[in-house]
């Protein structure tokens, strides 16, 4: 069946049909030109809202920023504003230093500085002795200046030799020991080392006042002497029932130890008063 020459006309093609390379040419055609309009207008749109930004940003930092005039910078102080000193002195102090404490030690080593009294009670106070759990009972007591008269052997030439001025005795007793501390006094504490340094033969033992003679004629007792300060002191410690000391008898080494020890925080504590006495006096 054949169109007149009225009817619809495809084109070159062949035979009549329609030609559908050309067709699908012109349609991407169209797509590519769609395309390009969109990147485009992307473009042109970025570039825009940067612009605006960027507008915003320079503004800002004009508004914002001292360095650019802006009314923050207005508010902080200029240099000839800022306070170049303070209205409170400065501290001072003075060139010349405060003098050391007084050494306790001093006022036990020296006659001139030692003035507090001596006696007895004062360095043997109270009728018991505690050191931590183990408590003494006081028995008797002597002062004297005939030092030699209160010692055994060769101590008593020593002490005169050194220049002694008066000796003290008290005796202590705990569960069948007793000791009597012996406590020599000298003018200078270079003699009171020398005498204990010299020591040999013993501080007599006294009795009394609840305690029986101890360290008799053939028996064993331990003796020590020590010294501190311008005093040396002594002991002599045994059994009360004639028993001799042995190195096993850690009873009665333990009574003498305790107090030796006991009379030299007594020599101590004398110094420390006399010390602290000395810093609060007042000058003149």
């Amino acid at each position: 069946m054949s169109f007149g020459q009225g009817g619809p006309s495809w084109g070159p093609g062949e035979s009549g049909t329609p030609d559908w390379s050309a067709m699908a040419d012109q349609s991407a055609a169209r797509t590519r030109r769609k395309r390009w309009l969109m990147i485009g207008g992307g473009a042109l749109a970025t570039a825009a809202v940067a612009a605006i930004v960027a507008t915003a940003v320079i503004k800002t930092n004009k508004d914002d920023t001292g360095a650019s005039g802006g009314k923050n910078a207005s508010q902080l102080p200029s240099a000839t504003e800022l306070p170049s000193q303070t209205a409170e002195p400065e501290p001072s102090f003075s060139a010349v230093q405060p003098p050391p404490p007084p050494d306790p030690k001093d006022y036990i080593s020296d006659v001139k500085k030692d003035r507090a009294p001596i006696s007895a009670d004062a360095f043997f106070p109270g009728k018991q002795l505690k050191m931590g759990d183990r408590v003494y009972a006081k028995g008797a007591t002597n002062r004297t200046t005939k030092c030699a008269a209160t010692t055994k052997g060769a101590l008593g030439s020593i002490l005169v030799n050194n220049g002694c001025d008066q000796v003290i005795r008290a005796t202590y007793s705990r569960s069948g020991v007793a000791v009597t501390i012996g406590l020599a006094v000298f003018e200078t504490e270079a003699q009171a080392k020398k005498a204990a340094e010299q020591s040999s033969g013993s501080i007599a033992p006294l009795s009394g006042s609840g305690v029986p003679a101890f360290c008799n004629p053939g028996s064993v007792c331990r003796r020590t002497a020590n010294s501190y300060g311008r005093y040396t002191y002594f002991a002599v410690s045994g059994f009360t029932n004639g028993k001799s000391v042995t190195k096993a008898d850690k009873n009665a080494f333990t009574v003498g130890n305790d107090l030796t020890d006991f009379t030299f925080r007594q020599i101590r504590h004398r110094g420390e008063v006399q010390a602290s006495a000395a810093a609060t006096a007042p000058t003149t």
